[in-house]
C-alpha cells in the first residue's frame, strides 16, 4: 500500500469510527521468537502523517515487509484497561479493571484500581508501639489469565519490561519488571515537591505535587522531603528526613546535602539520581528510594524542584520485578532508573512547577534512560518472548497535543513555533527503536509494534456530577455551596439516585450495595439506566452546539466475564475533543457543567473507544483487518505453539 492511500484511509477511517483494510493472505508462521514493542498512545493518524513526511522510514520499511493496522482498543480505552486487555486476552469483565479509578461499594472511598498496599497483619508490641514483623502487602487487582505465565509454563524464556497494569508483578518463570500502577515511595503516582523563598507563598498541596515555602536565613535552610507513611506512627504520619541547602552569595549555585552527600547545582542543571533512606524506627531497616534535584533559580529567591521518590531498584521496598533481585541486577549493570509507573512528571508541569522547557528536559531524560535498558535487553535476546514498554508518546501527547491542535484553548501559533516539533521529535525516537529492533528480528522471529490507543484533542470537560445534581439526579448537603468538597463530601445520599466517578464511570445508589442506596434493583434501576442514557446523548456543549456524549453502554453491552458486575452501572463515551472534568474525577459539584481545559493535559484517549484505535506493526502479513487488544495473547501463545486459556475471549489472528 502507498503512502499517500494510507494516510487517507486511515482518515478517512478514523472520522467514520470503522477501518477498510484490504485482506492479505498468508497468516503468520511458527516463529522462533516473539518480540513486543508495547508505545503507550502511538496515534494511526499521527503515524500515517509523520511516515509520509518522511520522519517515519523504519516504520514504513516495517509496513511494507509485514502489516500496518489499526488495532481495536478497550472500552473505555485507558491505559490500565487497555494493557489489561493484553495480558489476559480478554475484555474488562475477564480482568476487572474498568477505570483508573474504583471505589469500595460499602464505604464510596475512591482508590486506584490496579493495586492495593496494606500495612502488616504481623506485629510485634514493642514500648506502645506495632512493630511490622513482615513489610505491607501489595496486592495486583487485575485477575484474569496473564500469558506469559503460560509461555514460562511451558519452557519458553519471557522477558516484560514495565508492562502496565502489572504490579506486584504476576509470578512468573520469567523477568520482568512492574510498570503503571507502580507507586512511589510516598505512594501515590508521582508526588514531586518544590522549595520556594519566594514571599507570600505558603507550604500547600497541589495535584500530583506539594509546594514547599522554605526560609533563608545566613545563605541557609533546611528542608523536609517527604516518604512513606509511617505504620509505626499512631497517628499515621509521614516519615521525613531533612536536608540542607547552601545558597551561594555570589553566584547562582546552591549546595544541597542529604545524608552525608554533598553537591552542587548550577541555576538551570539536574543532579543524577541521588539516593535517599527514610527510617520509620531507629535501629529498623530504612526503606530506601532514589529522587533527582533541579535547581530552577538562584540568584534571587531559591527555587529548587525534587522528583518524586522512586523506589530504589537495588533494594525495592516493595515487589517491582520478578525474580526479586532482577531490578538490582539491571542497576548494577546499567545503574538507577525510574521505576514508579508514571515516570514522565506531567503534574509539575500542570502546576507551573515546570516551564515547557525544564519538563522536555525531564521527559528526555526518562526516554534516554529506557532507551538504554532497552538496548541492553534487546542485545541479550537469544529467542523466546520479549517484551518492552515505552511511556514518552503518550505522556507526552497528553501535555503537548495544544501545539498540535490549533481548536484547542491554549494553542497560540507562537506555542506551536516553539515546541511543535516535541511530538514529532518523540516519533521518529519511536522510529529509531524500531529499527534496532528489525535488526535483532530475522526471519524466524515475529516483531510486533502495538499501541493501546490513540490520541485526540481535550478541548471542553464536562462536569458529570454537575449535570446529575442539576437534574435532580443527585442532592447536595449545602445546595449554595459548589465545587469546594472533594470525594463526594458534599452530597446527601438519601436523595442522590445517581453519580460519576472516575472518568468514564457513572454508578447508581442502589439499595442493598452502596450504604445508603436509593434505587431498587431490578426494574426501576434499568428504568434509571434508559432515562440516564436518553438524556446524556442528548446534552449539548452551549458554546459550540455539539453532543458532548458520543454514546452511553451498559457493562453487559461490551463485556463478559466473571467480573462484569464490579463494572460501573453505566459507562460514559464522550465525544471528539470532550471528557470528563477533574472535578468529575474528584467527585465535586460545580456550578459549569461545560468549560474549556485550559490545564497542559490538553490530549486525551478517554473518548468514546471508536475515534481512538491503536497501532499493529509487525513483520509479516496478516489476515485480521481489525485485530483487537484482546487478540494479542491468544496469536501470542498459538504462535509459541502453547494452548490458549478457556478465559481468553480474543481470537488468534496467527
Amino acid at each position: 500500500m502507498k503512502r499517500r492511500e494510507f494516510l487517507r484511509m486511515t482518515a478517512a477511517g478514523i472520522a467514520a469510527g470503522t477501518f477498510g483494510f484490504p485482506h492479505v493472505g498468508r497468516s503468520l508462521s511458527r516463529s522462533a521468537g516473539v518480540v513486543m514493542l508495547g508505545i503507550d498512545g502511538m496515534d494511526p493518524v499521527l503515524l500515517a502523517k509523520y511516515i509520509e513526511d518522511g520522519r517515519m522510514p523504519n516504520a514504513q520499511r516495517l509496513m511494507g515487509r509485514g502489516s500496518l493496522r489499526p488495532l481495536r482498543t478497550s472500552d473505555p480505552p485507558q491505559s490500565p484497561v487497555a494493557w489489561a486487555n493484553v495480558i489476559s486476552g480478554t475484555n474488562p469483565g475477564g480482568h476487572g479493571l474498568f477505570d483508573f479509578i474504583a471505589r469500595d461499594p460499602a464505604t464510596l472511598i475512591p482508590h486506584f484500581s490496579m493495586a492495593r498496599i496494606e500495612k502488616s497483619g504481623f506485629t510485634l508490641r514493642v514500648a506502645g508501639r506495632d512493630i511490622p514483623l513482615t513489610g505491607g502487602a501489595a496486592t495486583n487487582l487485575r485477575h484474569g489469565p496473564v500469558f506469559w505465565q503460560d509461555l514460562g509454563a511451558h519452557g519458553i524464556d519471557c522477558q516484560v519490561f514495565r508492562m502496565p497494569a502489572n504490579f506486584p508483578p504476576s509470578p512468573c518463570n520469567g523477568r520482568t519488571v512492574s510498570g503503571l500502577g507502580t507507586p512511589d515511595i510516598q505512594g501515590g503516582y508521582g508526588t514531586f515537591t518544590y522549595y520556594t523563598s519566594r514571599k507570600g507563598e505558603v507550604s500547600h498541596d497541589v495535584p500530583g505535587g506539594r509546594i514547599e515555602r522554605i526560609a533563608i536565613r545566613e545563605d541557609r535552610s533546611e528542608c523536609p522531603l517527604r516518604g512513606p507513611i509511617n505504620n509505626l506512627d499512631p497517628e499515621g504520619g509521614r516519615v521525613e528526613v531533612l536536608f540542607k541547602l547552601f545558597k551561594d552569595p555570589s553566584n547562582p549555585t546552591a549546595l544541597v546535602s542529604l545524608q552525608g552527600r554533598e553537591f552542587i547545582l548550577k541555576e538551570g542543571e539536574w543532579s543524577d539520581w541521588v539516593p535517599v533512606k527514610f527510617a520509620m524506627m531507629r535501629g529498623l531497616a530504612a526503606i530506601r528510594g532514589i529522587c533527582r534535584f533541579y535547581l530552577k533559580a538562584a540568584r534571587n529567591e531559591l527555587e529548587l524542584y525534587v522528583s518524586p521518590v522512586n523506589i530504589d531498584p537495588t533494594d525495592p521496598a516493595l515487589p517491582i520485578s520478578t525474580p526479586a533481585d532482577y531490578s538490582r541486577q539491571l542497576a548494577e549493570r546499567l545503574g538507577p532508573f525510574h521505576t514508579q509507573g508514571m515516570p514522565e512528571d506531567t503534574s509539575a508541569l500542570s502546576a507551573g512547577v515546570l516551564d515547557d522547557d525544564e519538563y522536555r528536559h525531564q521527559a528526555l531524560y526518562v526516554l534516554d534512560e529506557n532507551a538504554r535498558l532497552f538496548e541492553d535487553s534487546i542485545a541479550r535476546f537469544r529467542g523466546g518472548f520479549f517484551f518492552h514498554y515505552f511511556s514518552s508518546l503518550d505522556l507526552n501527547s497528553h501535555v503537548f497535543w495544544r501545539t498540535l491542535d490549533p481548536g484547542h484553548p491554549l494553542y497560540t501559533p507562537e506555542l506551536a513555533k516553539k515546541q511543535g516539533d516535541f511530538l514529532p521529535l518523540l516519533y521518529e525516537r519511536m522510529d529509531a527503536v524500531i529499527g534496532r529492533a528489525m535488526k535483532t528480528c530475522g526471519d524466524g522471529v515475529l516483531l510486533m509494534i502495538v499501541s493501546d490507543h490513540g490520541f485526540g484533542s481535550f478541548r471542553r470537560q464536562f462536569n458529570l456530577n454537575s449535570w446529575l445534581l442539576d437534574n435532580r439526579y443527585a442532592k447536595a448537603v449545602r445546595g449554595a455551596v459548589r465545587g469546594d468538597a472533594d470525594n463526594f463530601q458534599d452530597v446527601e445520599w438519601s436523595g442522590t439516585r445517581a453519580y460519576g466517578l472516575g472518568i468514564n464511570g457513572l454508578y447508581l445508589n442502589i439499595a442493598g450495595r452502596e450504604p445508603n442506596g436509593t434505587v431498587r434493583p431490578g426494574d426501576r434501576a434499568e428504568s434509571l439506566k434508559t432515562e440516564l442514557i436518553a438524556r446524556l446523548c442528548d446534552v449539548r456543549d452551549p458554546a459550540t452546539g455539539e453532543c458532548i456524549i458520543s454514546r452511553v453502554c451498559r457493562p453487559r453491552e461490551v463485556y463478559s466475564g466473571p467480573y462484569t458486575d464490579q463494572a460501573p452501572d453505566l459507562m460514559v463515551c464522550y465525544n471528539r475533543n470532550y471528557r470528563a472534568s477533574w472535578d468529575t474525577i474528584l467527585g465535586r459539584y460545580p456550578r459549569e457543567h461545560v468549560l474549556d481545559n485550559t490545564d497542559a493535559w490538553s490530549g486525551d484517549h478517554t473518548q468514546d473507544s471508536n475515534f481512538l484505535p491503536g497501532v499493529f506493526l509487525c513483520n509479516r502479513k496478516v489476515k485480521a483487518e481489525y485485530p483487537a487488544l484482546l487478540d494479542l495473547a491468544p496469536s501470542i501463545l498459538s504462535e509459541f505453539g502453547v494452548p490458549v486459556p478457556k478465559e481468553m475471549t480474543g481470537k488468534s489472528f496467527v
